[in-house]
């Protein structure tokens, strides 16, 4: 049984430069109602190893510790039907993206967009993409390795290599 999901508002401030996007919450992320909530998800302990923050501070701090990196975290949909916690699962006939025209017009400040995952990436150009005109041409956009614990081909010191793509385009 499909059932219908609601993703989160963005972790985000004005001094965004940077904007990570993943495809929809997990179960257990809507549950607790935080990105990245399912313990075994590798997001945190990359952010953790990448900002050099404590991986063991609560939600609300590790909230902070993005947003002082001038970092965003948002998703490619705003709603949609799934059974489970897979992205596989997802029924794209009842997929909605999130406002992405809205949120560039109200953050100016975002030039590059990090995929956290290969469904991230293909939603965003399969949803978003062709309803940005060409006033947002100076985008960037980059794909990482998901942070899933259904993606498990990579280790997690793999996966926090790959990531330090975040922490190059930092210093630009």
């Amino acid at each position: 049984m499909n059932r219908f999901l609601v993703g989160f508002k963005p972790i985000i401030s004005i001094n965004a430069k940077i904007l990570i996007l993943g495809s929809m919450p997990s179960s257990t992320s809507i549950k607790l109602q935080q990105y990245y909530g399912h313990p075994r998800n590798t997001f945190w302990p990359i952010m953790s190893a990448l900002l050099n923050e404590n991986s063991d501070n609560n939600y609300s701090s590790r909230k902070d510790w993005i947003i002082s990196n001038n970092i965003a975290v948002w998703d490619v949909l705003q709603n949609c039907e799934r059974t489970g916690s897979l992205d596989a699962n997802i029924n794209s006939s009842t997929a909605k993206a999130n406002d992405f025209t809205r949120l560039f017009n109200d953050y100016p400040n975002i030039k590059q967009v990090f995929f956290n995952g290969k469904l991230a990436e293909k939603l965003y150009k399969q949803y978003v993409l062709p309803n940005l005109n060409n006033q947002y041409n100076y985008l960037t956009y980059y794909y990482l390795p998901s942070t899933s614990p259904a993606y498990a081909a990579l280790k997690l010191e793999q996966k926090i290599e790959a990531w330090k793509a975040i922490n190059q385009s930092m210093v630009k």
